[in-house]
């Protein structure tokens, strides 16, 4: 991913600055840079980035290489960039930070419009690079599966789901894969008519069957219980998703007798009952012993 490549496209529009040299009219006795003043045999220090185009609210690698021997801290700030970003040389007596190609990546401001930013490196308050980063639209959803099915069963295949069909008052599992998830998005709300009321599915559920066919896309997974009054037929399942921005729908066809949760309890109320009334007999045997002998 972070290739010399995508690092060249990135710092089109470079402005490399003469840095640390001495200041014209500068008294010879003013204190000596830090570092040395001559430039690196790559022509001088410059800001690289692991993309030249990063979204809105995305996240971007930042580097900068062709420092001078002795140079410690870099500090990258841009209008893009939610903090400023300190780099480090990579190792004792090296030209490039440690941030790059390593680094996760930084946060892009998601309240920007998109467009041009600038990017300054400074170092012991001098700027010593300069670049520009293109920040583009976030991206749109990419739904790549939206679909349920039983607990324990066989999701739909494809896109949606109405080959399935579940029975009223049955647990379903329901799954929504996106290539593309809204940043910061974890949770999504699912609702339906079918629902006795509305669910949440979750990225790293339990519910997730593992079946992301290898597309690297972000799994939303989740369950719940159908309603035992349902009436048979087709009903709408709806997400909405990107943070208000992207409505996803597929279908669930319900048929068949309801599934009943209720004889467990029923079973369980019988024996607490017997319990009761076998404690209640031996408690008045007891009081009628008692008052013979008396």
């Amino acid at each position: 991913m972070f290739r010399r490549a995508a690092r060249a496209a990135a710092v089109t529009g470079l402005a490399l600055l003469p840095v640390w040299g001495a200041v014209p009219g500068e008294a010879a006795q003013t204190r000596a840079p830090a570092v040395a003043v001559a430039p690196s045999p790559s022509g001088g220090p410059h800001l690289e980035f692991d993309w030249d185009r990063v979204e809105v609210g995305g996240r971007v690698g930042v580097g900068i290489a062709g420092m001078p021997s002795g140079w410690e801290v870099v500090t990258v700030t841009s209008p893009a960039l939610k903090r400023p970003v300190s780099l480090k040389p990579k190792r004792r007596g090296a030209s490039e930070s440690t941030q790059f190609p390593d680094s996760k990546g930084e946060d892009v401001r998601g309240d920007i419009a998109p467009g041009t930013y600038p990017v300054t490196a400074t170092s012991d308050g001098r700027t010593v690079a300069t670049a520009q980063l293109t920040v583009t639209p976030e991206a749109p959803a990419s739904i790549s599966r939206f679909v349920a099915g039983p607990k324990g069963g066989t999701l739909g295949g494809g896109e949606s789901t109405p080959e399935v069909t579940v029975r009223p008052g049955s647990e379903i599992v329901v799954l929504l894969a996106d290539g593309n998830p809204g940043r910061n998005e974890d949770a999504l709300t699912v609702k339906s008519k079918a629902f006795e009321e509305p669910m949440t599915i979750r990225t790293e559920s339990a519910d997730d069957p593992g079946c992301k066919c290898d597309d690297g896309s972000t799994v939303y997974a989740g369950h719940t219980t159908l309603r035992d009054d349902v009436p048979a037929g087709t009903y709408s399942l709806k997400v909405v998703s990107h943070h208000g921005k992207k409505t996803s729908t597929t279908q669930l066809v319900v048929a068949g007798e309801p599934v009943t949760h209720h004889r467990a309890w029923l079973a369980g109320g019988a024996v607490g009952l017997a319990l009761v009334g076998a404690g209640g007999f031996a408690l008045r045997r007891r009081r009628r012993r008692s008052a013979a002998r008396a």
